[in-house]
C-alpha cells in the first residue's frame, strides 16, 4: 500500500507507526536533525533517541546519514546514552539533501520533512512545519530508495566528490572505527564520516 502523508500524520504513521515495528534494520536519511521529543507508550514525551536507544539495545541496526551538524540539544540527548556512541552507526554527508526513514527493507517514508520536531510533525498545531511525503511498502518505491541510501553509504560517490577539496573524508565507512570527536560530542567505533579540519 502507498499513501500520500502530511503534517501530522508523518509523525503518526512514521515516527510512532513504522519506526517501532523495525526488527532488524532502521535506515534515516535527513539534511537537518535537531532534537525531537515523543510519545513513549503513555508516560511522558521522551527524546526520540531514547526510542533509538531501545531499539538497539534490542538489536536493531540504526544508521542515519545527516548533512549538519545536530543542534546542541540533540547533543545533549546523544550524551545521555551511552549505548548510541557504539550501537547507532552515523554518517555525516554534506550532499545529502534526500529524507527517508526505511524499516527492515520493506517499508519507507520519503518526502520532505527532516529528522526534526517541526519536521516530522511532532510539535504542535502552530509549529510544526507544513510538509509531505509518501508512506510505502511497494517494493517498486522501497528498493530504489534502499539502493540510494547504501550508495551513499557505502561510499559510491566519495572518490570524485566535488566537495573532497574541502577536506572531507574519503575512507568507506566499514574502516572507520577510530575515537572521533565530532561537533563537541564522542563517538567511539560508530561509521562516521566527519568533515576534517585544516
Amino acid at each position: 500500500m502507498t499513501t500520500f502523508l502530511s503534517n501530522r500524520d508523518i509523525y503518526t504513521s512514521v515516527v510512532c507507526g513504522i519506526v517501532p515495528q523495525a526488527r532488524e534494520r532502521l535506515w534515516i536519511a535527513t539534511a537537518d536533525i535537531k532534537d525531537m521529543y515523543v510519545d513513549s507508550g503513555g508516560r511522558d514525551m521522551v527524546p526520540f533517541l531514547e526510542i533509538l536507544d531501545g531499539m538497539v539495545k534490542r538489536g536493531v541496526e540504526v544508521r542515519l546519514i545527516h548533512a549538519k551538524d545536530p543542534g546542541p540539544n540533540w547533543r545533549d540527548d546523544f550524551d545521555r546514552y551511552p549505548t548510541l556512541w557504539t550501537a547507532m552507526e552515523r554518517m555525516l554527508c554534506p550532499r545529502v539533501h534526500f529524507k527517508c526513514i526505511i524499516v527492515d527493507g520493506v517499508k519507507a517514508y520519503f518526502g520532505s520533512a527532516n529528522l526534526t520536531g517541526a519536521g516530522m510533525g511532532a510539535k504542535s498545531e502552530k509549529k510544526r512545519n507544513f510538509e509531505n511525503g509518501v508512506l510505502t511498502d511497494d517494493p517498486a518505491l522501497v528498493e530504489p530508495l534502499v539502493g540510494q541510501f547504501d550508495s551513499v553509504w557505502r561510499g559510491a560517490f566519495c572518490r570524485d566528490c566535488g566537495r573532497s577539496a574541502l577536506g572531507f573524508a574519503s575512507a568507506i565507512p566499514s574502516r572507520c572505527s577510530a575515537l572521533t570527536s565530532f561537533g563537541g560530542y564522542a563517538t567511539s567505533a560508530t561509521i562516521l564520516w566527519y568533515r576534517l579540519s585544516g
